[in-house]
């Protein structure tokens, strides 16, 4: 294995400036949504009484999971030894951090009162999943940071990448244990309170960051005239399947354990059966699409090989993995609290009803800013920083390479 070299992306072409003007204009978007929600009020949106977290916190979620799974594979270099993966370290690195940042900039302006941040980062309730939650994120940022800055200073990178590394790896799998326990520790939900949600969301981290971290070498590099091996792209390939087969693996434990209880039966036959939109979105949209055709094409012997299909399947992953966070966090508010075992609640405060929710153009403008800026922040930060490696040949990642 040779030396890796790293470097900026050189030049200002016309489809790398195509490529900002596009996410500039839906960050634009994005912003202007927020400024229409907090100027109008959330009555503009479809959020409710019943349904306070809508389509903006699916795509917070969805981004700050995948920040912290995006980190796995510089996790994987340093912490566990695989020399394959070092040279993904530093843009593995960035991509946690972009992402993070695009989903707390949705999660802030969902707030309808940004300000209101001040209260949250002054004044701690312990006893809050979502406080200790705020001191997970402001320690990711400052952790992978200073593991950002070890990986690319070769002279502290010798003593300290390792430590620093192990102790981000230990950082993120916090983080998403405390993102997945906000529905883990929730009692007033029939469809959260379960203990299983901590570890799911840390395996749904290491899919939807794996993917698109994959998606995102797979453009630079074709943009950018680089080489990238078969080697390097077939162990990033096999080992998104391997992630993706581990959250199916959770999700039916999860739903055959509510299955099992008989307090969550109604719940279950709510999502699985007669859910309408999230009962289609969780067999279509999460099980279909987003686990066993991407699996299909990653492990089928000739299109595992086609880097378009490999491409494509990435991309249903992402696609798989927003629907899950919407039937778990729509589809769990939208379901009825069971307040009495056995007994039928009515009253006219929505008691015992399926809640309705219908999202807005503003709602998805506002979750689309946020990715976008994630995409645009990694956009600028490869054009000015030595990120990505010069060449991902077999010759010059693969340790077993012989000519």
């Amino acid at each position: 294995m040779k030396k890796i070299t790293f470097s900026e992306i050189e030049g200002w072409s016309s489809g790398y400036l195509a490529l900002l003007a596009i996410l500039g204009a839906i960050v634009l978007v994005g912003l202007g949504s927020a400024f229409y929600m907090e100027h109008h009020g959330h009555y503009v949106t479809g959020m409710n009484n019943q349904i306070v977290w809508g389509v903006p916190h699916v795509f917070a979620v969805f981004l700050i999971v995948a920040a912290s799974g995006a980190l796995n594979t510089a996790s994987i270099s340093s912490v566990f030894g695989k020399v394959a993966y070092k040279p993904l370290a530093r843009m593995s690195a960035l991509l946690s951090i972009a992402l993070l940042v695009g989903g707390l900039m949705v999660l802030v302006l969902d707030l309808g009162r940004a300000d209101r941040l001040i209260v949250a980062m002054t004044k701690y309730n312990f006893k809050s999943i979502f406080a200790w939650n705020m001191i997970l994120y402001n320690g990711f940022f400052a952790i992978v940071g200073a593991y950002l800055w070890m990986l690319m200073d070769a002279r502290l990178g010798k003593k300290f990448a390792r430590p620093v590394g192990f102790f981000a790896f230990l950082w993120r799998l916090a983080l998403t244990t405390g993102t997945g326990s906000i529905f883990g520790f929730l009692v007033a939900r029939q469809a959260y309170d379960a203990a299983i949600m901590a570890p799911m969301f840390v395996v749904m981290s290491f899919s939807f960051g794996l993917a698109i971290l994959l998606l995102i070498l797979l453009a630079s590099y074709k943009w950018s005239g680089r080489e990238f091996g078969d080697a390097l792209f077939t162990r990033l390939k096999n080992l998104l399947g391997i992630f993706v087969a581990g959250v199916l693996y959770f999700v039916i434990a999860y739903h055959l354990t509510n299955l099992y209880a008989a307090e969550h039966t109604g719940v279950e036959h709510f999502i699985l059966l007669n859910g309408g939109i999230y009962s289609n979105m969780f067999w279509y949209g999460q099980i279909l699409l987003g686990s066993l055709v991407p699996l299909a094409l990653f492990y089928h012997p000739t299109w595992g090989k086609s880097r378009l299909l490999v491409g494509l399947g990435a991309a249903l992953v992402i696609i798989g993995g927003w629907f899950q966070m919407y039937v778990i966090i729509i589809g769990g508010q939208a379901f009825p609290l069971v307040l009495f075992p056995g007994k039928t609640v009515e009253s006219s405060f929505s008691d015992g009803i399926i809640n309705s929710y219908t999202p807005t153009l503003a709602e998805f403008g506002l979750g689309l800013g946020g990715f976008a800026t994630a995409l645009i922040a990694v956009a600028l930060a490869v054009k000015v920083l030595r990120l990505m490696p010069t060449s991902l040949a077999d010759a010059d990642v693969d340790p077993h390479y012989k000519k």
